[in-house]
């Protein structure tokens, strides 16, 4: 196990990568049309997958509070490395932002995510989604059978599917870093909230009721 500090750098790194690649996904078509939503979807896709494999066993790759408050909600995560975490991403999504707003421009609100459907839709579609992505990561993290090289795949694919199909209702973010870098460097924050609590409840739930479905099958 590495040394907390060192495991934090590396997920502020994670998480600027991701927020640089996606959001600023987001910003490049709306500054240059060059390609669309499913272009947008992909680059998260690809980001993350990289970002798993580079960090992964370094840090556990986190980058999202979501992930990190589920894995320790189902005993997976030490509780005392839960907040030094969630600052790490949070420093790495913000720098992120800022970063690519002086690089491209303040395209596309920095690639904020406003929810585009009525916000009771929005929280049951952020909630659901990082649901599905938190018990993918839960099948992947407990089955000793999967091979390590599938998992930035299996992950990746998750994060293109979502983005794909909920980005033009919700922005897709399943993260609440991932939305909180934008809203810092945009001042745009409807709905914020919905991008914390949605994301983490989804987590939490799905985490556990997977554990629960482990435990049944293993009696």
């Amino acid at each position: 196990m590495r040394p907390l500090f060192h495991r934090c750098v590396v997920e502020a790194l994670g998480t600027l990568l991701l927020v640089a690649v996606g959001p600023g996904a987001v910003m490049v078509a709306a500054r240059t049309h060059a390609f669309g939503q499913t272009g947008i979807a992909l680059a998260f896709g690809l980001v993350v997958t990289i970002i798993v494999v580079a960090c992964g066993s370094l840090s556990g790759a986190h980058v999202n509070p979501a992930v990190t408050i589920g894995l320790w909600s189902v005993g997976r995560f030490p509780r005392g490395e839960v907040a030094p975490y969630i600052v790490a991403q949070c420093v790495g999504a913000a720098i992120a932002s800022i970063a690519t707003g002086w690089l491209i421009g303040p395209f596309a609100s920095f690639g904020a995510t406003v929810p585009q459907v009525p916000i009771p839709q929005a929280f049951v579609i952020e909630a659901g989604y990082t649901a599905v992505l938190g018990f993918v990561i839960m099948a992947l993290v407990t089955d000793e059978r999967m091979p390590p090289s599938i998992i930035p795949f299996a992950v990746g694919a998750t994060i293109f599917a979502g983005a794909l199909v909920t980005g033009p209702l919700t922005g897709g973010s399943f993260n609440p870093a991932r939305s909180l870098g934008p809203a810092i460097a945009s001042h745009v924050w409807t709905a914020h909230w919905v991008y914390w609590l949605a994301p983490v409840s989804g987590s939490v739930a799905a985490m556990r009721f997977h554990t629960f479905l482990n435990r049944q099958a293993a009696r």
